[in-house]
């Protein structure tokens, strides 16, 4: 009897395993699916599938947001688009509360999605929220010009997730040789934050964290002076 009960719940948990993530991961795709598919409400009804065809096509608000962020990107390649562009920048720059929302959250996703930006493009190991306790982070940069002359040392900009929710957390500012790189992926940190640890990154065999290094071309004073040090 034992047997047969042992044999039931490693069946039950055997289809929980199989169907959970499947579930989750249809459920997910229906809901982006449905929310993108409301931007053809803002058509007028003649326009809209339903009127012409008799139903809707699900899926079709993905594929007309696809191609609408394809057509802006091809509009903003060329000389014309961003002369286009600036004439609306320069147009929300008179508006005294847009303003400051648009340039804020312009700043944001330029440093995000620039390919030269370097925000969340490290995965790091920091001492978090009080000694003793690790955290993995991104790096996000460098404090700013009005701040750094403020901190002891070089710091670097660092954003500490919350888990399971990554789009909440603390951006704090540490020194750089507290910070160690980790040998994995952004992609592979978030997962591993997500799943509160328990989907481990493949970790490369024989490389150690490794503490940032100053970027190039930046004279930074020594973090840690020794004994024979002339300028101690």
């Amino acid at each position: 009897m034992s047997t047969e009960r042992f044999s039931l719940r490693r069946y039950l948990i055997a289809g929980l395993l199989v169907w959970v993530p499947l579930g989750i991961t249809i459920w997910i795709v229906s809901w982006l699916l449905s929310s993108l598919d409301a931007i053809l409400y803002v058509l007028p009804e003649s326009l809209q599938p339903r009127s012409w065809l008799g139903f809707n096509i699900p899926g079709l608000g993905a594929l007309v947001g696809f191609l609408l962020l394809l057509f802006t990107g091809v509009v903003a390649a060329n000389f014309l688009g961003q002369r286009l562009i600036l004439a609306w920048e320069s147009v929300l720059a008179r508006i005294p509360f847009v303003k400051s929302i648009y340039s804020s959250v312009k700043q944001v996703s330029d440093t995000l999605l620039s390919d030269q930006g370097n925000a969340f493009r490290k995965a790091l190991l920091v001492e978090f929220p009080r000694e003793g306790m690790w955290t993995v982070a991104f790096m996000t940069g460098t404090p700013a010009p009005s701040i750094a002359p403020l901190l002891d040392g070089d710091h670097v900009s660092v954003y500490v997730p919350t888990t399971p929710n990554p789009t909440g957390g603390y951006f704090v500012m540490v020194r750089r040789d507290r910070v160690h790189e980790l040998a994995m992926t952004v992609d592979e940190a978030l997962k591993y934050i997500i799943s509160m640890g328990v989907v481990a990154p493949r970790s490369l065999p024989g490389v150690p964290p490794a503490a940032i290094a100053p970027p190039p071309n930046v004279a930074t004073r020594p973090l840690v002076t020794s004994a024979t040090d002339p300028r101690n």
